[in-house]
């Protein structure tokens, strides 16, 4: 069993701790190979299909859910790039954090973990939807620009929206695929974040198709144009209205 820490502990735990630069963001989105630190709040079909595919790339993945043990027959076949534990825990083993959680959970993890995830890369998967996270936030996505909303729950963090406009299914089926890879759209106002999450779609068998600012992440969100499935690149390109 992993255990729980108190939130107190947690923050004195990382409080101290060393988030990475700017500048080390920058030399990684320019091309340096180094493996990267990721964690995942959670670690379903999102959260833990992505996970897989960026262990096999080689880089270190430590997955969280709210049942962590029902994680460790993943972790033990990806081997020792690969953990499982707590949100509490994962946080600090990851320079970037993969979001990918039902969106009525942000703001409490927002409340929660906000301050923890300040300088961190955090990777918007979310899609909020009336059924499961009500009328009212799904209003919010609308009015805001969901990325935006997103990052108003997490000050201070970089945040890039991608990996939200293709189903699980899709993800796993054409990740790598001979020929055009499967475009995946990200938007964020932090350039250097958004070139390190364009590195992570490469090393996840995709294309990224750089959409602009975090307010163009409405354009790929569901119910609008640029969301679903797209041949390649250039077709989501002319979408989204973004220069070849």
């Amino acid at each position: 069993m992993h255990t729980q820490i108190s939130r107190r502990s947690f923050l004195q735990l990382t409080s101290g701790a060393a988030l990475l630069p700017a500048s080390a963001l920058e030399a990684l989105a320019q091309g340096a190979n180094g493996p990267l630190k990721i964690a995942t709040i959670g670690a379903g079909n999102i959260g833990g299909g992505l996970g897989r595919l960026w262990v096999k790339a080689g880089h270190s993945v430590f997955f969280s859910s709210l049942n962590p043990d029902e994680l460790k027959p993943m972790v033990a076949e990806l081997g020792p790039l690969a953990r499982a534990g707590t949100t509490a825990q994962a946080i600090p083993n990851g320079d970037i954090i993969l979001l990918s959680v039902p969106y009525r959970a942000i703001p409490g993890l927002g409340k929660e973990f906000a301050e923890a995830l300040k300088g961190k890369i955090i990777i918007d998967t979310c899609n909020a939807t009336p059924a499961r996270d009500g009328e009212e936030l799904v209003a919010m996505s609308k009015q805001k620009t969901i990325g935006v909303l997103t990052a108003s729950f997490f000050p201070g963090a970089r945040m890039v929206r991608g990996f939200n406009s293709i189903g699980a299914k899709i993800l796993q089926d054409n990740a790598g695929r001979a020929g055009d890879k499967l475009p995946i759209p990200i938007a964020s106002d932090d350039k250097a974040a958004a070139d390190v999450v364009a590195r992570l779609v490469r090393d996840a068998g995709f294309e990224p198709v750089m959409a602009g600012a975090l307010t163009k992440s409405g354009e790929f969100s569901m119910g609008n144009p640029g969301y679903g499935v797209h041949a390649n690149a250039a077709a989501l390109k002319k979408i989204l209205g973004v220069a070849e």
